[in-house]
C-alpha cells in the first residue's frame, strides 16, 4: 500500500500570467516562491506546507470556458482562518463569490474563479464560523 504524507502541490493551467499573478499574489495574497527557469512561464505560491503552481498553457483542456461558478466543478481549496474576513476582502475587491456557511460538506466554504475560471474553495470547519 503506498503511504501519503501530503498534497505537495497543486498545478493550474492559465492563460495570462499577469493577470494570474495579480489575483493570486494582490487579491488573494499569496506569497509567491521561488521557480525554477523553466522553458515556459508560470509562477509558484507558497499556502502553507503546500504549493500552488500556475502554468501558462492556453491550449490546456483543464481551461474553463464559462465564468458561472457550480461548486460541484473540479477545484481546490484553501483552509483559512476567518470566513467573514475572507469574505469581506474578496467583496472589497470586487471578487465574484458563491456562498455555503452551511454546506453539508462540515466546512463554511466560499468558492470564487480566478482570471482563467479555475475554481477555488476558501473553506473554515462550521464550528469556527463568525459570521
Amino acid at each position: 500500500m503506498i503511504e501519503f504524507e501530503s498534497i505537495h502541490h497543486v498545478s493550474l493551467a492559465i492563460t495570462n500570467l499577469e493577470k494570474a499573478k495579480h489575483f493570486y499574489g494582490s487579491i488573494l495574497g499569496l506569497k509567491e516562491i521561488e521557480r525554477p527557469n523553466f522553458d515556459f512561464p508560470g509562477a509558484w505560491y507558497q499556502i502553507g506546507d503546500q504549493q500552488l503552481h500556475l502554468i501558462v498553457h492556453p491550449n490546456a483542456e483543464t481551461i474553463r470556458s464559462s465564468e458561472k461558478i457550480n461548486t460541484r466543478d473540479g477545484h481546490f481549496a484553501i483552509r483559512v482562518k476567518d470566513y467573514k474576513k475572507t469574505r469581506d476582502v474578496l467583496r472589497d475587491k470586487g471578487v465574484v463569490l458563491v456562498e455555503k456557511p452551511d454546506s453539508v460538506s462540515g466546512f463554511s466554504q466560499l468558492f470564487c474563479a480566478d482570471p482563467d475560471g479555475n475554481l477555488i474553495e476558501l473553506n473554515v470547519e462550521q464550528k469556527d464560523l463568525n459570521i
